[in-house]
């Protein structure tokens, strides 16, 4: 059902972040925040003055949630119509592509690892800290 055909008292029932789930599926192409929350306001019957109160609120939601994608030319749209691209250098693609290490090679490597652990990185994992730790009590908490 289209969202202007909707009543009132059922979209109240959505999150704005729902509400513009729908809007941008609706529409079928990326909006702005300002021309996306008018919308949401108009539907709602909100006013002006509601809409300066909340819109800044209304971005901070889009920005935090993972559903939305903020695009370069400052438009939302739902991170489902961009797919991920990842683009490997020549080097990247020759290190994915060696077979993989020899159980003698594993061992070397754990070897060196732990050659390069220092005394003073183990003294620091053994010392006692626990001497300058103080109990409280909650009577003690609550002053």
């Amino acid at each position: 059902m289209k969202l202007d055909k909707m009543p009132k008292e059922e979209l109240e029932l959505y999150s704005y972040v729902d509400l513009t789930k729908m809007i941008l599926e609706e529409e079928g192409t990326p909006l702005n925040t300002p021309t996306i929350f008018k919308k949401i306001c108009s539907l709602l019957e909100m006013s002006d003055n509601e809409y300066a109160d909340k819109i800044g609120d209304y971005y901070t939601a889009l920005t935090t949630d993972k559903d939305f994608v903020l695009l370069d030319d400052g438009n939302w749209d739902l991170r489902d119509h961009h797919p991920v691209t990842v683009i490997l250098d020549d080097e990247e693609i020759e290190d994915e592509l060696e077979e993989p290490l020899e159980e003698e090679e594993i061992e070397e490597d754990i070897e060196t690892d732990l050659d390069d652990i220092d005394e003073e990185d183990i003294e620091d994992l053994d010392s006692d800290d626990d001497e300058d730790l103080t109990i409280i009590s909650e009577e003690e908490l609550e002053d």
